[in-house]
């Protein structure tokens, strides 16, 4: 199976909806931010939807690596701020990611990230020399955080936290929802999805699980049912190029500086917490299967779905009732993973 073309992310994971009569009114919203393009979905006062693109461009100004006035850019140009107490908190949670995963998900290879040009366009394949010498600044125990917010970064290392902030954002966004009385939301923020509720049939939401490789004629391998959760996909489909034949994905190893070559092509993750969800699923991308699943059963706080690169699906036991292959994919290799 060949890797599928490098499209907008917002399709990556997509909402099955089709067929569906709420009856109720359901108010929708899209809009463009943190570089992708979201939907929202909520059963109630239209102003909901208002107040919650707010948040969102909010938390993308906060957050951003490339906005000048925004915290991260101040810390990563001054190697030394107090943070506002949300975004310290973000900071903290991420760290804790890349510390649980030993590093597997690491959220100083930005200056890798860049020279990549996956954070330009300007894409190119760095020299062994140039990457060698940016792993230098890469570790994310160059990060110091106080408990009063006082960030701290060593040896030239840069923060980034796009490996988690579109996670936290739907969570954020989520509970906003359910503090206005709202119990049937949907959040897309360019595949990375959370649910509130149920749909207003009182059925559980659809996720359906974009197939990563480009002969699908579908573009769907299986279909997650949801509810009260986000479900978040990291793929090397996401973003890439090719040169000489070649695909490099964005998805960095922090060992090697270059493109992870796990052996799968997606993972999925599903839990409560939208930052853990999202930062996880690039920590396991880059473990590979074997590592993912040790981890996993070690972990206790999600579920997962795992594709590899010759089409075999892995599905955590919690995760299994609720996942089904497409009429497409029914022949595949289907797994279900248990403790």
């Amino acid at each position: 199976m060949r890797r599928s073309a490098g499209i907008a992310a917002a399709f990556f994971l997509l909402i099955v909806t089709m067929g569906c009569s709420f009856g109720k009114r359901i108010n929708t919203s899209g809009l463009f931010a943190m570089n992708t393009v979201m939907e929202l979905q909520v059963e109630g006062d239209e102003k909901l939807l208002t107040h919650a693109e707010e948040m969102i461009r909010s938390l993308e100004k906060e957050l951003s690596v490339t906005d000048e006035s925004s915290e991260i850019y101040l810390l990563n140009q001054s190697g030394s701020v107090y943070l506002s107490e949300d975004v310290s908190d973000i900071l903290k949670r991420a760290l804790k990611v890349c510390d649980e995963s030993g590093g597997a998900l690491d959220i100083t290879i930005y200056p890798v990230l860049r020279a990549w040009g996956f954070t330009t366009g300007s894409y190119r394949v760095p020299e062994d020399g140039e990457i060698e010498q940016l792993l230098s600044k890469v570790g994310y125990s160059n990060v110091q955080l106080t408990d009063d917010g006082h960030a701290e970064i060593l040896m030239g290392s840069a923060v980034d936290l796009g490996s988690v902030v579109k996670g936290y954002t739907g969570s954020a966004v989520a509970e906003y929802f359910r503090s206005e009385g709202v119990t049937s939301a949907l959040i897309n923020l360019g595949g990375n999805v959370e649910c509130v509720g149920t749909r207003p049939d009182g059925e559980k939401w659809k996720i359906a699980i974009k197939s990563p490789f480009e002969d699908s004629s579908t573009g769907v391998i299986g279909v997650l049912e949801a509810e009260d959760e986000a479900i978040i996909t990291s793929g090397g489909y996401e973003r890439f190029f090719e040169k000489d034949g070649e695909v490099y994905w964005h998805i960095l190893d922090p060992e090697t500086g270059r493109p992870a070559k796990s052996g799968l092509s997606s993972v999925t993750v599903i839990g409560k917490d939208g930052l853990r969800c999202d930062g996880l699923s690039t920590a396991l991308f880059v473990m590979g299967l074997d590592d993912a699943i040790r981890f996993w059963k070690t972990a206790g706080d999600f579920e997962a779905v795992f594709i590899t690169d010759d089409g075999k699906v892995y599905v955590t036991e919690g995760a299994a009732p609720d996942f089904s292959l497409t009429a497409e994919y029914r022949d595949a290799a289907l797994s279900i993973v248990n403790r």
